[in-house]
């Protein structure tokens, strides 16, 4: 994945060469250099369109996000699949055969699995050319360092997504915050069976639209990505056969009473 490999070994935590192969991953951003992005926006799943008030990410910014892998993929899969570049800093346990099953463009996705505590300056790196981005910190950032980053996704109209568990304080200068909850697995009968889907609640708040808006969606769905979960109706209890035939002839009136009743 071109850049992508040289990405995780310039900021490999291990490597006795750390500043001359930072040097040459300077070089490869320099060689794939974008010009600032003129969207306001960067796509989300249909299944997502009701959590923003816009439908999409607002670029220039950044969001806290729930660190899981499958919460990453689907919100990556759309800018994926519109030709974005995308990158996941710190998050080791992303794989990317999950990932294409999410629809997302391996040959523009760029994984940093674990650039330990370089995870900001990596971030920072990455930023200049990468539309949309996603870290997972491990360890905290100066209020200092996450203005310089916001800074520089503003001029760069870039997008990050912070991927932070709940209790770890919220992300500074953040715009909002993207929650998975209410895991539900499918698949396990009494003993036996295989997990086939998992239905979660996925909840956002923004700055500008504190009130909680929440969906429903398959995450992972039967075919390894996001779909929105069907709608669960509940069922009128049955009738009881001289109820039932009185129904069938009886006013509005007494239907109504049966079926309430």
């Amino acid at each position: 994945m071109g850049i992508g490999l040289d990405a995780m070994t310039a900021l490999s935590p291990t490597s006795d060469t750390r500043a001359g192969e930072v040097l040459r991953l300077r070089r490869e951003i320099s060689r794939m250099q974008r010009r600032r992005s003129d969207h306001a926006l960067l796509p989300l799943d249909p299944a997502f369109a009701a959590l923003l008030p816009d439908e999409g990410l607002q670029t220039g910014t950044s969001y806290t996000v729930s660190p899981s892998p499958a919460l990453v993929l689907a919100l990556l899969s759309a800018a994926s699949g519109r030709g974005h570049w995308c990158a996941v800093i710190g998050m080791p346990t992303l794989g990317v055969e999950a990932a294409a099953a999410y629809g997302i463009d391996l040959s523009r996705l760029i994984l940093v699995p674990d650039p330990g505590d370089r995870w900001l300056a990596a971030t920072s790196a990455l930023a200049e050319v990468v539309p949309l981005l996603v870290a997972q910190p491990s360890t905290r950032a100066r209020d200092a360092d996450v203005s310089r980053l916001s800074a520089r996704l503003r001029d760069r109209g870039a997008t990050l997504l912070v991927a932070e568990e709940p209790g770890a304080g919220r992300w500074a200068q953040s715009e909002g915050s993207i929650r998975l909850h209410d895991p539900d697995w499918h698949g396990l009968g009494e003993g036996w069976g295989l997990l086939s889907e998992c239905t979660v609640t996925v909840t956002a708040r923004t700055r500008h639209s504190p009130r909680a808006t929440s969906v429903r969606v398959l995450l992972p769905g039967g075919q390894g990505a996001v779909e929105t979960a069907a709608t669960e109706l509940t069922a009128l209890p049955t009738l009881s056969p001289p109820m039932a035939d009185a129904a069938a002839t009886a006013p509005s009136e007494l239907l109504y009473w049966a079926e309430a009743g």
